[in-house]
């Protein structure tokens, strides 16, 4: 199983690279297999990198999740796959069509959802997908097939008769869904499809979503941990532009079951956040140390990541005394899954020595 990449060490942060495509599975099928390949992407809004040399590959009949905190460049990178935007610099194939020299290939390979759905409220549900499959070229009894799989496809029999001003928030989103279902596309992107829908809505939504995806490739782009543990085969995270980690889900999962270590010491002549990990570092069967908001300013806090699960406290205890700190806390937790995402996407710069041992 594939390790997840850990980003944010208290070591001085060192230049970006692509990270390398972590599992053997993955590798060994043949490039007719990638339905998204997207290389060195970066896009610059004035004076603000929104993406940040962004690769990835998407196999076909694979559900990834992208998953980032809010401004994070997921919807960014979904509308340069999409062709909406270009991007600054690197480029991007999708079912075998450049973004560049085939826009229109790419966008007819795609069925997309985005995070506010264009939809005209003054029509009937039935009147929007027949004006959207005569947009997209399909009449005639071709058209009439297609609006009524999607709608069957969709769950819209019982109200396709109705003004879309007139549904709840979840059926918009299935009327979204159908639209980007009409063309039958091979590929579908999912922008936030859950965004402002009730716990109700958003698991008929998701269940929806994986039945889809038994027959296409899909990237849902959100910024729901919850969603792509349940959804998904493959997760990527993103955070500030950047790519922090490719894993699934239950890499996540396993990762989040390991125990970390909270240590406050005393602030003092000599001690910093700087040599108070690398001290910290040097004890057996830790794998990793970061420096935490103390609570008081005479204070410094870091957490300790080990390598395994036995326990540390003695041997943290231990180095405290070695290195002359007034130990103030010392405990173990367990580790949840949202403070997995927070550790992987509140640090300042992905490091990539851990992208290339997590492939490794």
């Amino acid at each position: 199983m594939a390790a997840t990449t850990i980003a944010g060490r208290c070591l001085a942060p060192a230049e970006g690279r692509t990270p390398k495509r972590a599992g053997a599975q993955r590798e060994s099928l043949d490039m007719s297999e990638v339905m998204i390949e997207a290389l060195d992407l970066s896009k610059r809004y004035d004076d603000s990198l929104a993406l940040d040399k962004v690769s990835m590959e998407v196999r076909r009949g694979e559900v990834l999740g992208f998953l980032g905190p809010n401004g994070a460049g997921k919807s960014t990178t979904m509308k340069i796959l999409t062709c909406f935007t270009a991007p600054t610099e690197g480029t991007a194939k999708v079912n075998g069509c450049d973004i560049f020299d085939d826009s229109l290939g790419v966008r007819k390979s795609i069925g997309y959802l985005p995070e506010s759905t264009a939809l005209y409220h003054d029509m009937l549900v039935l009147e929007y997908l027949q004006f959207v499959a005569e947009m997209r070229g399909l009449n005639g009894a071709e058209q009439r097939k297609q609006v009524k799989k999607v709608v069957e496809e969709t769950g819209l029999e019982g109200v396709f008769a109705k003004g879309i001003q007139t549904l709840s928030k979840g059926y918009k989103q299935r009327v979204g869904l159908a639209q980007a279902l009409l063309h039958e596309p091979p590929i579908l992107i999912l922008d936030e499809p859950m965004s402002g829908l009730d716990p109700n809505q958003a698991v008929e939504i998701r269940d929806l979503i994986k039945e889809i995806g038994r027959e296409r490739t899909v990237i849902l782009s959100t910024h729901n941990l919850a969603e792509v543990q349940v959804a998904c085969d493959r997760v990527l995270i993103i955070s500030k532009g950047r790519i922090v980690a490719d894993d699934t889900p239950a890499g996540l999962s396993e990762r989040a079951g390991k125990r970390r270590y909270l240590v406050t010491v005393q602030k003092s002549n000599g001690l910093s956040e700087t040599s108070g990990c690398a001290a910290l570092e040097k004890i057996s069967g830790v794998q990793r140390v970061r420096s935490l908001a103390a609570e008081a300013e005479d204070e410094l806090s870091f957490e300790l990541l080990p390598t395994t699960d036995e326990d540390l406290r003695a041997p943290v205890f231990k180095a405290a005394v070695d290195n002359g700190y007034t130990l103030l806390d010392l405990h173990r937790e367990g580790q949840n899954l949202e403070q997995v995402f927070r550790d992987l996407t509140t640090t300042e710069s992905p490091d990539p020595e851990a992208h290339d041992a997590a492939a490794e």
